[in-house]
């Protein structure tokens, strides 16, 4: 399925563009760089959404799959639903989940805030940052709702403001090059359209979700083993960022960002400080 024949909110087909299109084609290309990069949040963000044996679960914006995956190991063999925009992705999701054997894994290519989920058929709905490029937030947590029986349960893992994600100030600081590189507009589709606790809470509660917590937390995230491989794996995540640069100012931002990355290198790897959101709430 294309993107051209993806059914998708008329609101989202930009997002679904870019996901089945060269972006996603990059996350599936880089799964491992990627969950490497957000792999100090996973632990905590699966502790809150508090997964039983026998949980039926919903991944929302399930990308390559390894949420979707730890999921059934929680929940010892309860059914699955991995959604995602991507076909790279989630064709990069169904190999990896087939190869460890996890039968009760499944995917749909979708878009979350018009697939016809069956009324209460989760226990649990969670995402990893695949919730913040809905352009109508209320209508895909209507619709997510729906999904869920009542007292199901929802956890999200979202990014907090991005002055206070030093990879993303400091990545876009070191591409610039004398450009003013804008920040994402406040609620715009994208990385921190969930950034606040106020708005969300909102968006939550009229979607028909009942007591949204939000658990604050400041994480590394690590972006490679090396200088060779961090500047491999960012730089392309930055492409859009180096867009229309002559060869020279190409050329001249790859260096900065390689210098940043250089004073980022710790024997860990390469790191920055990040700070997300762990969100959760009720359906009553």
């Amino acid at each position: 399925m294309s993107a051209s024949t993806l059914h998708v909110d008329p609101s989202n087909a930009e997002q679904a563009r870019a996901w089945d299109g060269v972006q996603g084609a990059y996350w599936a290309a880089h799964a491992e760089d990627f969950d490497r990069a957000v792999h100090a949040y996973q632990r905590p963000f699966l502790d809150a959404a508090r997964l039983q044996r026998g949980e039926r679960v919903l991944d929302i914006g399930c990308g390559n799959g390894l949420t979707s995956r730890a999921a059934a190991r929680l929940t010892v063999g309860g059914p699955v639903l991995g959604i995602d925009l991507s076909t790279a992705m989630l064709r990069a999701a169904r190999q990896e989940t087939e190869r460890e054997g996890l039968d009760s894994v499944r995917y749909e290519q979708g878009d979350a805030q018009t697939y016809p989920f069956p009324t209460g058929a989760f226990d649990v709905a969670v995402s990893r940052n695949g919730c913040v490029f809905f352009a109508d937030p209320v209508t895909a947590f209507r619709n997510i709702a729906r999904a869920l029986r009542r007292g199901g349960r929802l956890a999200l893992l979202v990014w907090q403001d991005a002055e206070r994600n030093e990879w993303f100030t400091s990545f876009l600081g070191a591409v610039a090059v004398g450009r003013d590189l804008p920040m994402p507009p406040p609620g715009a589709p994208g990385p921190f359209s969930m950034a606040d606790p106020d708005v969300v809470g909102d968006v939550l509660v009229a979607a028909g979700f009942d007591s949204p917590h939000f658990d604050g937390r400041t994480l590394p995230m690590n972006f490679g083993r090396d200088i060779e491989h961090a500047g491999h794996f960012v730089s392309g995540m930055l492409e859009w960022a180096l867009e229309g640069l002559d060869a020279q100012d190409r050329e001249r931002a790859l260096r900065s960002l390689r210098a940043d990355l250089d004073c980022h290198l710790t024997p860990e790897g390469v790191r920055y400080e990040s700070a997300a959101w762990i969100v959760t709430a009720t359906k009553p």
